[in-house]
C-alpha cells in the first residue's frame, strides 16, 4: 500500500520562517515532503543564469543544514515539473500539495496550469497561498493598499516544526546531473552569499548601522553598495518574506533615530510588491510593451551599439562601469540600472527587447514583476510614466564625482586625472603625453547630445498617438491607485 503524503513544493520561497505553505503542512495529520524542481525548460529560457542556479542550490543547501536536525530534507529533482509531479503522485499517496503562488512569466504560469490539470485528474487538492501581499484575479487597485498594509502587518508565522521519526530519502529517477551539479557547487565570492542565514544578516547590518545614510546615499553607485538594504537577492528567492522585512525595520531600536532613513526602504519595499502585481494582472509585458500603442515605434537596433552595451565598452565611463561591476556582483544601485535602460533605449535607439534579457541574467535579485515593469518604465512605452532620460555624463558628475567608481571598473582610466574622469575624450595627445599615460579606451559610440534630442522627440512624439492614449486611460484604471478612483467606487 502507498504511504500518504503531503507535499510542499517550493519555488521562489527558500526559506523556514514566517511560509504558509510549510505551516500549513505542518498542521496536518498526514506528514509531508518537500520538494524543489530544477527544470530544464527553466534553465535554458533566456531570463535565467548561473548564478540564479547557484543562488537557489546554495539556499537549499542552507535549509537542508537545518532540517537535518529535524531528519527532513528539501528532495531535489532535475526534469520537468510535470514528470516529477506524474511520478511522485504514482509511488505516494498524496493528499494535497501545498505552495505559494508564483508571479512569474508566462511560461512559470502555463506550467503550473498543466500541474493543476494533473492534480485534479488525480483528486489531488493544491492549496497556493498568497505571497508578499500580491493578490491574485484582481481586475483594478481599489482597496489594494489597505489590504497590503494589513498583510505585511499579520502575525509573523512560527512553525512548530515536527521531528520525523526518520530521514527518508526519496529514492527518484530525476537527480541533478554530474554536470549542472559541477556547475552549481560553486559560487563566486564576489555575490551576495546566499541563504536564509545570510539574508537576516544583510537585514540586521542595514538596521544596526548601514542604513543611517540610505537616503543620502541610495542614488550613489558606490555609496550604495553599503548603505542600501542590499537584501532585493534574499526577497527575489524568497530567503526572506516582506512582511519579515517591514515588521523587523518598524520595530528595531534605531527605526526612531533613523525613521526617515528607515521608511525609504519601507517605501520601496511597497513598491517591490506594486510592481510585482501589476505583472500578476498582465504577464505579457515580459514580451510586449505596456501599453499597445508603442508597438508601432521603430527603433535603429544597431547590432555594434548592443553588443558595447552589453560589453562595457560603450565610450561613457558611468555606463561601462555599471555594466562591468553587475557582470562581476550582480548588483547596482537602482538609479544606475534606470541610467542603464535610458541609454540603451533612448540614446542608443534600441528595443528595450533587445536589452531585457541581458540584464535580467545578470542581476542577482532578478524578479520578473519587477523587472519587466520597471525596465519599461525607463523604456518610455507604459505612456502613463514620466519620461526619464538619463545623461550618463551628468549622473557621473553627479554622484560619481572624483570617479572612484568609475576607476574601480573601468581599469582603463585608472590613471585619468579627476577633471577628466567623465569625459577622458576631452583629453589631448598632448595632455596625455604632458601627464605619461595612455589611455585604451574607446571615445563615445554616439553623440550624447544629438543623440538625446532625436529621443526626445521621438518619445514624446509618440504620445500622441491615438492608440497610446487609448492605452493610456486602460492602465491608469487597472494598476494606479489614485483616491477619486477609490472614492467614486466606493460611492
Amino acid at each position: 500500500m502507498k504511504e500518504k503524503r503531503n507535499i510542499v513544493w517550493l519555488k521562489r520561497d527558500l526559506r523556514l520562517m514566517d511560509h504558509q505553505p510549510l505551516l500549513q503542512a505542518t498542521n496536518e495529520e498526514c506528514d509531508y515532503l518537500i520538494i524543489y524542481i530544477f527544470e530544464p525548460c527553466m534553465i535554458i529560457y533566456p531570463d535565467c543564469s548561473t548564478r540564479h542556479l547557484q543562488f537557489v542550490h546554495h539556499s537549499l543547501k542552507d535549509l537542508n543544514e537545518k532540517l537535518a536536525e529535524l531528519n527532513r530534507q528539501v528532495h531535489v529533482f532535475h526534469s520537468d515539473a510535470y514528470a516529477v509531479f506524474d511520478w511522485i503522485t504514482n509511488q505516494f499517496d498524496i493528499q494535497k500539495v501545498f505552495s505559494y503562488q508564483e508571479s512569474g512569466i508566462e511560461l512559470t504560469w502555463e506550467r503550473d496550469k498543466e500541474i493543476y490539470s494533473l492534480l485534479k485528474e488525480k483528486g489531488i487538492l493544491w492549496k497556493e497561498f498568497q505571497r508578499d501581499g500580491v493578490i491574485r484575479g484582481i481586475k483594478d487597485r481599489i482597496n489594494w493598499d489597505q489590504q497590503w498594509y494589513a498583510f505585511v502587518n499579520e502575525p509573523i508565522l512560527s512553525i512548530p516544526f515536527k521531528k520525523s521519526d526518520k530521514f527518508e530519502v526519496v529514492d527518484h529517477p530525476f537527480p541533478v546531473s554530474k554536470e549542472l551539479m559541477e556547475i552549481l557547487e560553486y559560487y563566486p565570492d564576489s555575490l551576495q552569499p546566499p541563504g536564509e542565514k545570510m539574508a537576516w544578516k544583510y537585514l540586521k547590518s542595514f538596521c544596526e548601522d548601514r542604513g543611517k545614510n540610505y537616503n543620502r546615499h541610495i542614488s550613489k553607485p558606490l555609496e550604495s553598495r553599503s548603505s542600501c538594504g542590499r537584501i532585493s537577492p534574499y526577497l527575489a528567492w524568497g530567503n526572506l518574506s516582506i512582511r519579515q522585512c517591514v515588521q523587523f525595520v518598524i520595530n528595531h531600536p534605531n527605526y526612531a533615530h533613523h525613521k526617515r532613513a528607515f521608511d525609504g526602504l519601507l517605501t520601496r519595499l511597497k513598491w517591490h510588491c506594486h510592481f510585482i502585481q501589476k505583472f500578476e494582472v498582465e504577464c505579457s509585458y515580459e514580451t510586449h510593451c505596456v501599453n499597445k500603442g508603442y508597438e508601432s515605434l521603430e527603433y535603429t537596433n544597431d547590432p555594434k551599439l548592443i553588443v558595447a552595451w552589453k560589453e562595457g565598452r560603450t565610450g561613457f565611463p558611468l555606463v561601462d562601469a555599471c555594466m562591468r561591476c553587475l557582470q562581476e556582483t550582480g548588483w547596482i544601485n537602482f538609479r544606475m540600472r534606470a541610467m542603464l535602460v535610458s541609454v540603451f533605449c533612448h540614446h542608443f535607439d534600441i528595443d528595450w527587447r533587445e536589452g531585457v534579457y541581458h540584464l535580467a541574467r545578470l542581476f542577482l535579485d532578478y524578479e520578473p514583476g519587477i523587472h519587466y515593469p520597471q525596465f519599461q518604465m525607463q523604456a518610455g512605452t507604459t505612456g502613463v510614466n514620466k519620461i526619464r532620460m538619463y545623461n550618463p555624463v551628468k549622473q557621473s558628475k553627479d554622484h560619481d564625482p572624483k570617479g572612484v567608481f568609475i576607476k574601480k571598473w573601468v581599469k582603463e582610466l585608472e590613471k585619468v586625472p579627476e577633471e577628466f574622469i567623465h569625459e577622458p575624450w576631452n583629453l589631448t595627445e598632448i595632455e596625455k603625453t604632458m601627464l605619461g599615460i595612455e589611455i585604451n579606451y574607446p571615445h563615445p559610440m554616439i553623440d550624447l547630445e544629438e543623440a538625446g534630442k532625436r529621443a526626445r522627440t521621438k518619445i514624446w512624439g509618440h504620445r500622441k498617438d491615438p492608440e497610446v492614449k487609448k492605452e493610456s486611460s486602460r492602465i491608469v484604471r487597472t494598476h494606479t491607485r489614485n483616491n477619486s478612483k477609490r472614492s467614486n467606487a466606493q460611492k
